[in-house]
């Protein structure tokens, strides 16, 4: 993989949001199906993308990573909250109004293979947002064909169905789907994950190869550290459908504050075997708490070696009850814990 990126040098948000909520109902069952619950899927969610930027997401699997993603392109409403672009709310919009704007914000899913369709051509694949919004007419067909050559597929392949190429192949022809419209916001929703190691690679260099070339912004949704390190500017960390903390990715890897934070970087690999059979660990005890009935105070908690061997009663007492800001706590950037401490693990 490449190297760690610097801050990009354009300037001005793209797009934000603001106090994102999101519950899904949970029923009872039988006939009546009544509503028992809710699921906290999303709570109070804030951030902003700039130009050219990519905003790394990471966190366990259920934290409300994919459903944030999701929320941004308003592919589902919110239950609350605002996503601000082009001056506009889109969680405002009807299906009608978004339209228009769906040519600038785009998608690209986990799993190549079940996003695309089996009965389509790859070149129809690509070619089927230009004829939704009525652009192919004007020279769609070589628009395909330098799109496929974009993202490092063969264009005279464009007959073929999606079985017939590589892990890696499918998602270059999802990447060039999403390119087709010239979107300026792209969300990138676990776009390797299901990759080998060495395709891994090749995905992202592409992905940073077309945000030098066409100026796009990327909200980049992983649960690997490692691969948010050599493709993102900046990190928001989510636990349990909160941001605990956000920060540059150079002080996130070398000053991470937020003790939840800490655990995922010590789990990362070294490539130095000397460095890895000494270096600190933080393992997490428990399960991950249900959202449908988070802990009050800090979500946390229950699983912070903070909070279970080094706080005192009177400190347990505050994490137990009052929800920690997602703020600067003096270490340079944004952390949702009330005893934040930096601490470098790698």
């Amino acid at each position: 993989m490449t190297t760690e990126l610097t801050k990009p040098a354009a300037t001005g948000t793209v797009i934000s949001a603001r106090n994102l909520v999101k519950h899904f109902p949970v029923r009872s069952r039988g006939i009546l199906r009544r509503r028992i619950g809710e699921v906290h899927a999303v709570c109070d969610v804030s951030f902003d993308i700039g130009a050219t930027e990519t905003l790394g997401l990471v966190g366990e699997s259920g934290c409300g990573k994919s459903t944030t993603a999701r929320l941004l392109l308003n592919l589902i409403r919110p239950t609350s909250g605002e996503i601000h672009y082009a001056g506009k709310d889109l969680a405002q919009l009807s299906r009608a109004q978004m339209r228009p704007l769906r040519r600038d914000l785009q998608i690209v899913f986990q799993d190549p293979f079940a996003s695309l369709d089996p009965r389509m051509t790859v070149f129809e694949i690509i070619a089927e947002p230009l004829r939704i919004h009525g652009l192919f007419s004007d020279g769609g067909a070589a628009k395909v064909r330098e799109l496929m050559s974009t993202v490092g597929l063969n264009a005279e392949h464009g007959n073929r169905y999606p079985h017939e190429f590589s892990g890696g192949q499918r998602q270059r022809i999802g990447i060039a789907r999403a390119l087709a419209l010239r979107p300026k916001v792209l969300v990138l929703d676990e776009p390797v994950s299901a990759l080998d190691v060495s395709i891994q690679a090749g995905v992202i260099n592409l992905l940073e190869d077309l945000q030098r070339e066409l100026g796009l912004s990327y909200l980049f949704v992983s649960h690997d550290l490692s691969v948010v390190r050599h493709i993102a500017h900046r990190v928001a960390v989510m636990y349990l459908g909160r941001i605990v903390e956000t920060a540059t990715v150079e002080d996130l890897f070398t000053k991470a504050s937020h003790p939840y934070t800490q655990a995922l970087i010590s789990a990362i690999p070294l490539p130095d075997p000397r460095k890895e059979r000494v270096r600190q660990r933080i393992l997490l005890t428990g399960d991950v708490p249900s959202p449908v009935d988070p802990p009050s105070g800090c979500r946390f908690r229950t699983r912070c070696p903070k909070f279970a061997g080094q706080l005192s009663a009177q400190e347990r007492e505050l994490c137990t009850n009052e929800v920690p800001a997602l703020t600067d706590r003096g270490q340079g950037h944004r952390s949702a814990c009330h005893y934040a401490e930096a601490v470098q693990l790698v």
